[in-house]
């Protein structure tokens, strides 16, 4: 009786959803992991715990801003490569991408906000059709005074414990490096 136990709670164990959510904005990158509800903070480790009710805060007033396109190109292609080879077993529970066009001369800012939205219009099928996905907020805005193009996007993406093992043994590395590659060019250092 005792061997069936333990088999229901190693077999609860495997099938626990595990997973990620990841932020880019321009002042507050991060990464999290997700554990059923729980949420762990894993980059940058060194930011100071908050209560929970400011963090939501500062969360809902700084999803306007985002970091700038050219960094944040690099990341896309390798989360890419992650999410194709599990395309269909992984849930993406949550997806965000907020594109935040720069520009002082409005009909250049409005040929540029029709291109957008026609990129934007081709993915958005295509993501639906290579992954599940459960809620998402896709949207273009323009911003005359801003100097840069920036992005604000957000995945919340869960597996289970045995897929989740097997996935960041194959591309975990590979995104923490470009992430200490980009946290390295904002303080100055190499470049990409």
């Amino acid at each position: 009786m005792g061997w069936l136990i333990a088999l229901a709670v190693v077999a609860s164990v495997l099938f626990l959803p595990l997973g990620f959510s990841a932020i880019y904005r321009q002042n507050d990158p991060g990464v999290w992991l997700l554990v059923g509800p729980l949420r762990f903070r894993v980059y940058p480790r060194n930011q100071k715990k908050k209560s929970q009710k400011s963090a939501q805060d500062k969360e809902k007033k700084d999803t306007s801003k985002g970091g700038s396109y050219k960094d944040f190109w690099p990341v896309v292609r390798t989360i890419y490569a992650f999410l194709g080879e599990f395309r269909r077993k992984i849930l993406v529970r949550r997806l965000e991408l907020k594109v935040i066009l720069a520009g002082e001369d409005p009909a250049d800012l409005a040929m540029n906000y029709g291109r957008a939205w026609a990129a934007l219009g081709s993915l958005t099928p295509q993501l639906k059709r290579l992954f599940r996905i459960r809620k998402q907020n896709i949207g273009v805005e323009c911003d005359f005074t801003a100097e840069e193009t920036l992005i604000y996007a957000r995945i919340d993406v869960t597996l289970t414990v045995v897929r989740t093992l097997r996935l960041l043994s194959k591309h975990g590395i590979k995104i923490i490096k470009q992430l200490l590659e980009l946290k390295k060019l904002r303080k100055g250092g190499a470049q990409l």
